[in-house]
């Protein structure tokens, strides 16, 4: 991590496991692993080249043992599932395995080097990124100039994520082809849907011919760096879906309900700006600013942690050998701007916080610096979340709609129970 600003880091213990650990983690004889390793059920390879010792990766391990725990006490199951467990819907979206990300089956990390971002959004929303044209092409309209009246209202306001959401009702209301929950349709809605939100989120009235999202940031936002447009790019991208992650979960249930596509981003909007979600980024700038310099990085951290306060942009439960996201937009942005001093102080801070043994940095680290390193106003990062994200919420309604299944969970009471009859009469 040093040589790069998202250098490779180390691989942690505990990413693979001997035999006998096996067995003894699952409960189980030798015997009755190699019959899991011959079933498929577990990966094996050689722990050394040249050597007959074999190693088994921990993740089939935990998940070999979350199915144990499920046939045992399933109760306990339903418990944790809401909470970083046993899968709970169904999805052909997004897969997370062994520390890489893929959409529709395609590597995240080489959709952000070699696609545009309507490329993904085409593929997200119909598994073709050859339909980018179709979807993107015809013509956005202009807004009723009612419209244009609160949307300049709200410019001197509010951020512009907030923006975007508090328009979306409104563009809902002029937008009757939302309605059409067809596949096609709702892609084009989509489409309009993502754009407009663009266009709110930086001023703007309409898009340059030929111009793509990524573009419009770039000449907005920075428009003395083209070099900037890949990144962001790579950016909306790599934060379009991350599987079930609070706010995609919020948007299917929208979805489930017969919202319309503008509902259903609302609904992704209003998750995603929890400090626990999307706001994290708004902490990691938070953390910049506090640092001022690289100088002052280790001290930062370690004062953080001596009052016991989480890092945030450190760490991410389904990586434990580090974000892929955050690593590859890392190196984009170092390689892009090297000598930039806000790329100077995520090193630092980065060098600080593998001292201090933290784990590596996450994509809400990395969109920071990014915004940092290219002097955006600060709430940018959210508004890049904000505006990939987008193209999940809308790939998660699509497939919702089409199961037609309403998302309603059952509680598992665990309050005061009422008395029984028999029960009141005796206290009587």
């Amino acid at each position: 991590m040093l040589a790069m600003i998202g250098g490779k880091s180390k691989p942690m213990a505990g990413s693979y496991m001997s035999a006998s650990e096996v067995a003894e983690e699952l409960g189980i004889s030798l015997p009755t692993l190699y019959s899991y390793v011959s079933r498929g059920l577990l990966r094996s390879e050689f722990a050394d080249p040249g050597k007959r010792t074999r190693r088994y990766h921990a993740e089939d391990v935990q998940r070999l043992k979350a199915r144990q725990e499920m046939r045992r006490d399933p109760q306990k199951v339903v418990d944790t599932a809401l909470h970083w467990g046993t899968p709970m819907l169904s999805s052909a979206l997004t897969l997370i395995e062994g520390g890489r990300l893929y959409y529709r089956g395609q590597e995240v990390l080489e959709l952000a080097r070699t696609h545009s971002v309507e490329q993904v959004a085409a593929l997200f929303w119909t598994g073709d990124a050859q339909k980018v044209d179709l979807l993107f092409a015809p013509p956005l309209p202009p807004l009723p100039p009612h419209l244009q009246a609160v949307e300049a209202l709200l410019r001197e306001e509010v951020t512009p994520v907030e923006r975007c959401q508090a328009l979306l009702p409104l563009l809902a209301h002029e937008d009757l082809a939302a309605y059409d929950f067809r596949p096609e349709p709702m892609a084009l809605t989509g489409a309009r849907i993502l754009r407009r939100m663009t266009l709110l989120a930086t001023g703007q009235s309409h898009f340059l011919q030929g111009e793509g999202i990524a573009a419009m940031l770039q000449r907005v936002l920075i428009p003395h760096q083209s070099q900037a447009q890949r990144l962001f790019t790579a950016a909306l991208i790599l934060c379009a879906d991350h599987e079930l992650n609070v706010s995609s979960f919020t948007a299917r249930c929208v979805a489930s309900a017969g919202a319309t596509p503008y509902g259903v981003v609302g609904g992704g909007l209003a998750a995603l700006q929890g400090g626990k979600h999307g706001g994290v980024s708004a902490r990691v700038e938070a953390l910049f600013q506090e640092t001022g310099s690289p100088q002052q990085a280790h001290n930062t951290i370690a004062q953080r942690i001596r009052r016991g306060e989480r890092v945030p942009g450190f760490g991410h439960p389904l990586y434990p050998e580090g974000d892929p996201r955050g690593r590859l937009l890392l190196e984009l942005v170092g390689a892009a701007f090297p000598r930039s001093p806000g790329v100077a102080l995520a090193k630092a801070l980065m060098e600080a916080a593998r001292s201090a043994a933290l784990e590596p940095p996450n994509i809400d680290f990395a969109l920071a610096t990014l915004c940092v390193a290219l002097e955006l106003p600060s709430g940018t990062a959210l508004l890049l979340f904000a505006l990939g994200r987008t193209i999940g919420w809308l790939g998660h309604a699509l497939e919702e709609v089409q199961a037609d299944q309403l998302i309603r969970p059952r509680a598992h009471y665990i309050g005061i129970l009422p008395l029984t009859e028999p029960a009141r009469k005796d206290l009587e």
